[in-house]
């Protein structure tokens, strides 16, 4: 018998995305009116999203999806992302033996932060993966600023980096 370490987050996280998934295709199925089980069900693309001192990055995964079909705008600090996974209809549904992949439109927000430059917003498509860059804005970047010591000579400095907020 295999001993297993119980992880009590574990479960909760489990949990949390049932939960989500539950209330997720609910909401689809009484708001659309559609009674295709696949064009209900719709799906969420995951996304990754990092940042380092001159941009902020997201990564979206939108496999199946053609870059013309894509949605993205900024609007009010708001970036959205629109699109829709087709289910190839020319394959006759009775000879699957299970369909796992999600089909359907799809909508992701994100209330961008006040130091984003939305006028500079770079968008590239490849291999299934939408890659956002959004740029700081110049006075959001880390400045370096060189601090005199009191009572020292003026050659005497410090430097000291100061991230502007």
């Amino acid at each position: 018998m295999a001993v297993t370490r119980w992880d009590p987050f574990r479960e909760v996280a489990s949990l949390q995305n049932r939960m989500n998934s539950l209330f997720q295709d609910f909401s689809r199925t009484q708001g659309g009116g559609e009674n295709d089980p696949l064009a209900a069900a719709g799906f969420v693309p995951p996304v990754d999203i990092y940042e380092d001192e001159h941009k902020i990055v997201l990564k979206l995964e939108v496999p199946g999806v053609k870059q013309d079909e894509l949605d993205v705008r900024v609007e009010n600090h708001t970036l959205t992302v629109r699109g829709e996974r087709k289910f190839e209809k020319e394959e006759k549904e009775e000879n699957f033996h299970r369909i796992e992949r999600r089909y359907g439109t799809f909508f992701r927000a994100f209330t961008l932060p006040t130091m984003v430059d939305t006028e500079n917003v770079k968008a590239d498509y490849d291999s299934g993966v939408l890659k956002l860059e959004l740029n700081k804005r110049a006075e959001a970047k880390p400045k370096q600023i060189k601090i005199g010591i009191n009572g020292a000579s003026s050659n005497q400095t410090v430097e000291a980096t100061k991230s502007a907020a």
